[in-house]
């Protein structure tokens, strides 16, 4: 009998002893390869007068990036159904807070 490989079943939980900074961040853009996503989180602040011309001219706001996080593609669906179900439970939970006016889904 050919040996066959063990399987293991186990959870993954982060270790809130872990030293990594918690970093804030209200923009994050994506782009991807053929082999990853890259996911670019930025901290965009009010724009002075000034930035607001800058902006009605060139059309671009730079924004401090925060962090940059490389996945493997077959790591995003996984991301994305996390999200998806984080966002129902949020929905459901915060449902009568004003400005949370979230179908439930993200498109």
């Amino acid at each position: 009998m050919a040996d066959q490989p063990k399987q293991i079943n186990f959870t993954i939980v982060p270790d809130e002893n872990s030293s990594a900074p918690r970093t804030y961040s209200n923009f994050c853009s994506i782009a991807h390869t053929p082999f990853d996503f890259t996911l670019t989180f930025c901290e965009v602040m009010p724009l002075s007068e000034k930035e607001i011309k800058e902006a009605e001219t060139d059309h671009v706001v730079r924004a401090p990036v925060r962090t940059k996080i490389v996945v493997p593609v077959q790591f995003v669906p996984n991301l994305i159904a996390a999200l998806q179900e984080h966002w129902r439970v949020y929905s459901e939970s915060y449902s009568n807070v004003g400005w949370n006016k979230g179908t439930g889904t993200i498109q």
